[in-house]
């Protein structure tokens, strides 16, 4: 009996989920417009709900992890509500954070979301009573002993059965002061940054030494304390691989996120692989944000980068050149990245980016397989990939539950026809409505000059 699922262009059948990803019929030349970022968004919501009077968020990033941010804010309880701007649509609504005492007995669902589970168990530990972590199956793999034995040290309880990830509790209790903890972060910035986010709170501060490889992301952890001295708070990075947040009052916040720039990754690759034209408004001309070393990235493979105070514009040069990068600063650019280098004309070598096996995917295990299964020529490599330029064709691209696999997919299926792109709901995780701005930079025909 013939099947009766729909079929692609290729004569794959479809699935629940899958999404045909659209090639390109011509040179993209749009305007996109991005939510905020979600680290700073993140950040800020956890800071806003530590402090000593109400904060304002403006153009906040709505997404799966930071409204699973703002829920469990929530339960620790801070009150946090919309305010819709004046004549605008819900989805721009500022975040209004009114903090409250941080309580516990309660149960925290992460999903997915590392900022969730690696950032709110130092803050849980202010709580009188335990709170109770989990999250969805691929969260319950993210490595979390580092962290957990970190709030170990300075007096928490931990009950994980041993596991170092989700499912855990933790309940800090009268006795916890905080003081100075030394831990190997070298598996996720995140480490250091959950501890610095509550350290103002403990009532003896709290110092932190990495002892381990480099740790990976610096940026992000630039981010955070950068985000601290916003809200007051009084912190010494002046030694290398130690930081030291005093204990004080958290002043209130109101700000304006910026745009997210590895969310606008994808869509600046679409000019490079298309000869085309992108412009995404808004980009700062000084950030803590990784994501902006996709401009240097996408210059080198051979793409014109302008940035001016109004917009940041990628023009693509007709060709992709491959390049020798080190990611270990801008991790989250490594499955876009490794995308446009399977369509370059020269090899590319990927490094430093040994940690992302343990992201929401093994996302090296995983871009090795899904680039091979559409007939690129990957190596996994010890702390990354080595792609040598080959023949593509279409075919089905899982993503793992990884938004950015859905957007490394998304990227090869602009040239390459065929490509279908397994569960493509997950890119939610960080940008809701990825498929709506998609379709809309590829239909666009922009007026800039």
């Amino acid at each position: 009996m013939p099947s009766t699922e729909p079929l692609t262009r290729s004569g794959q059948s479809l699935h629940s989920g899958d999404w045909p990803a659209p090639v390109a019929t011509h040179a993209v030349d749009a305007n996109v417009h991005l939510p905020g970022s979600k680290s700073l968004t993140n950040r800020y919501l956890v800071l806003a709900a530590l402090a000593d009077d109400t904060s304002r968020l403006r153009r906040p990033l709505r997404s799966r992890d930071t409204l699973l941010m703002a829920q469990a804010l929530r339960a620790l309880g801070a009150t946090i509500t919309d305010a819709a701007p004046t004549g605008g649509p819900e989805v721009d609504a500022d975040w209004i954070i009114e903090p409250g005492p941080v309580r516990g007995g309660i149960e925290i669902d992460c999903g997915l979301a590392g900022t969730v589970m690696r950032f709110l168990p130092a803050v849980a530990a202010l709580a009188p009573e335990p709170v109770r972590f989990d999250g969805d199956e691929h969260a319950r793999v993210r490595p979390m002993a580092a962290l957990l034995d970190a709030l170990r040290s300075i007096g928490a309880t931990v009950e994980d059965e041993g596991r170092g990830t989700l499912p855990f509790s933790v309940h800090g209790g009268p006795g916890l002061r905080g003081g100075s903890v030394t831990m190997d972060a070298s598996a996720s910035s995140q480490y250091i940054s959950a501890l610095l986010l509550a350290g103002a709170r403990y009532p003896d501060g709290l110092t932190v030494h990495h002892d381990g490889k480099p740790v990976p992301s610096q940026p992000h952890i630039d981010m955070t304390v950068e985000a601290l001295r916003d809200v007051g708070a009084r912190v010494d990075d002046g030694e290398p691989n130690t930081w030291r947040v005093e204990p004080g009052e958290l002043g209130a916040l109101d700000v304006v996120v910026e745009p997210d720039l590895s969310n606008a990754a994808p869509f600046l690759a679409a000019a490079a692989a298309t000869g085309g034209r992108v412009r995404v408004p808004g980009w700062p001309g000084y950030t803590t944000q990784a994501g902006d070393a996709v401009r240097d990235i996408l210059d080198a493979m051979g793409a014109d980068v302008r940035l001016d105070r109004d917009h940041l514009e990628v023009r693509g040069g007709g060709t992709l050149s491959g390049l020798d990068v080190d990611l270990s600063d801008a991790a989250e650019l490594t499955p876009v990245v490794a995308a446009l280098a399977a369509l370059a004309d020269s090899p590319t070598w990927i490094r430093g980016v040994a940690h992302i096996r343990g992201h929401e995917t093994d996302r090296l295990a995983a871009l090795q397989t899904e680039l091979s299964a559409l007939g690129s020529d990957v190596t996994e490599t010890e702390d990354g990939l080595h792609i040598r330029p080959a023949r593509l064709h279409g075919g089905r691209f899982r993503t793992y539950a990884d938004h950015r696999m859905v957007m490394a997919a998304a990227v090869i299926g602009l040239v390459v026809p065929g490509v279908v792109i397994e569960d493509v709901g997950t890119v939610a995780k960080t940008l809701p409505g990825f498929t709506t701005l998609w379709e809309g930079m590829l239909a666009a025909r922009s007026t800039s000059a």
